[in-house]
């Protein structure tokens, strides 16, 4: 029977980074399962028009793998799908993939210290160490609408759209208005003959300041690559100061928080005269409460006479249309659905885990709290490592969490290979000091600062808790994840 060095499930830009990190400390005998085709995690799997990454792609990406050339500061998603395949091919992690490989679930065994991956299809691999890279936004969300399967006409989701796919003359009902459908709604009202978008909470949209980067630029980002250093320094610290400051700590810096809004509120009246129209599309939220939306377009197409905005809840699906509350019957021919993913109750834990003594994670989880030392490692779960956990996120970029958690795999594993250890857990008593300390300092966040109790935001779980974001700087999440201290694990 093969013995991995590692199991890692999910080949997005989660699990390169960490197969990549084993690869530097000596572990070459790893396995990368991927349940989709290839590689790329979401930005294999969203492919619909419009998609762009939504902070500039200069701070999208590794930062011991810059790439010169991007085409614009907030890339296309096709260009993202590429800089995945470059660095998989770069840092030879490709050949260490498995595609179209589901996992089932994954047990501790504890006689012989090792994870039994279950696959679909009755396969088990073994491996020392599990890691799961299966991001926050991998289960898709579909709406539970009366009549929506018994549809005539045609349903896609944004996360599962069709190559090719054009709406040109089709009358569109777009269901959802999150960061997805900023990006799509544009594009569906540029083709399409008619447009209803179905809101349930409008969106925080501000403009987007961006650029095509002209080829004498990626020219010099290709010989000066400290020239590019210095523009993501740049965005690097926009970004971060609109976390840090508009967002955790929101208590002491309320007026930039205002601020944020009162661009969004202003960029509203700039595009759209209509009173009650401009009234429908203004929440009744803090800004933060969801994430940051940028669009130069979002707004404006709501003024095209063939878009129309709904307001009232969608009562049910007939075969040839949309009944709303009010009783009124929409007739359409393509649904849309743009309702994003199921955070809480299918990703946390994607998949099911079981370790020490029989605990069950997802259990565990919804039982207690969700909770995660250093947004990574959990008691009763030996030589496991989890990159999509509560309190893992840092920043507004995917990377930034991906880089810390990077440096605490390096510490941590690097500090087993020393001892010549077998096992690593973390103790219950620094998993209680992180979450202590991490409830205390959302205290002073938006999310419970402020007012969000109309957002709808998917940073909160079923129990009212914003346990998704880490709430500190992303400074403090990189030094604790190089230098937390060892004895909060077990290493035996």
């Amino acid at each position: 029977m093969e013995v991995f060095d590692a199991v890692v499930v999910g080949a997005g830009f989660g699990g390169i980074g960490a197969a990549i990190q084993l690869k530097r400390l000596g572990y070459d005998n790893i396995v990368l399962v991927e349940r989709e085709s290839d590689l790329g995690g979401t930005w294999h799997v969203n492919r619909y028009p419009g998609v762009a990454v939504d902070i500039p792609a200069t701070t999208y990406s590794y930062w011991f793998e810059p790439n010169p050339n991007w085409s614009r500061l907030f890339a296309p998603g096709a260009e993202i799908k590429r800089y995945a395949e470059h660095v998989a091919d770069k840092y030879d992690i490709r050949r260490h993939m498995r595609f179209n490989t589901s996992v089932e679930g994954a047990q501790w065994d504890e006689d012989a210290q090792l994870w039994r991956v279950s696959l679909a299809g009755g396969e088990c691999l073994t491996a020392r160490f599990l890691i799961t890279a299966t991001g926050f936004l991998s289960q898709k969300r579909a709406p539970e609408i009366p009549g929506i399967g018994g549809f005539g006409g045609k349903v896609i989701h944004s996360a599962a759209w069709e190559d090719g796919y054009r709406c040109a003359g089709h009358r569109v009902a777009i269901i959802g208005t999150g960061a997805s459908a900023v990006q799509l709604i544009p594009e569906m009202a540029a083709e399409a003959a008619e447009v209803t978008v179905y809101q349930r909470t409008p969106i925080h949209v501000v403009p987007k300041v961006d650029f095509a980067f002209p080829p004498s630029v990626r020219r010099l980002f290709a010989r000066l690559p400290l020239a590019q250093r210095a523009v993501r320094w740049l965005t690097d610290l926009l970004f971060e100061t609109i976390t840090v400051v508009g967002v955790l700590h929101y208590r002491g810096s309320r007026r930039l928080n205002i601020a944020a809004a009162d661009l969004a509120k202003i960029y509203r009246f700039v595009s759209i005269r209509d009173k009650e129209l401009r009234r429908k599309l203004t929440p009744d939220y803090d800004f933060g409460c969801k994430r940051p939306t940028w669009s130069n377009h979002y707004y404006r197409a709501f003024t095209k006479p063939h878009v129309h905005l709904e307001t009232n809840p969608i009562e049910r699906i007939e075969p040839d249309g949309i009944v709303t509350a009010d009783g009124r019957k929409t007739v359409v021919d393509t649904l849309v659905l743009a309702t994003g993913f199921d955070l809480w109750d299918a990703n946390f834990p994607a998949l099911e885990v079981v370790g020490r003594q029989g605990r069950n994670l997802g259990k565990w989880w919804r039982d207690t709290r969700f909770q995660a030392y250093q947004g990574v490692s959990m008691p009763y779960f030996p030589n496991f490592v989890s990159l999509a956990s509560p309190y893992a996120f840092s920043g507004l970029s995917f990377f930034n969490t991906i880089e810390y958690q990077m440096r605490h795999i390096d510490r941590l594993l690097g500090e087993v290979k020393r001892r010549g250890a077998t096992t690593f857990e973390v103790t219950e008593e620094a998993n209680a000091r992180f979450l202590d300390r991490m409830t205390r300092l959302l205290d002073k966040t938006v999310f419970y600062a402020g007012d969000c109790a109309g957002s709808r935001s998917y940073y909160f779980n079923h129990s009212g808790e914003a346990a998704l974001l880490r709430p500190t700087s992303t400074g403090n999440a990189v030094r604790e994840a190089s230098s937390f201290p060892l004895s909060d694990y077990i290493i035996a």
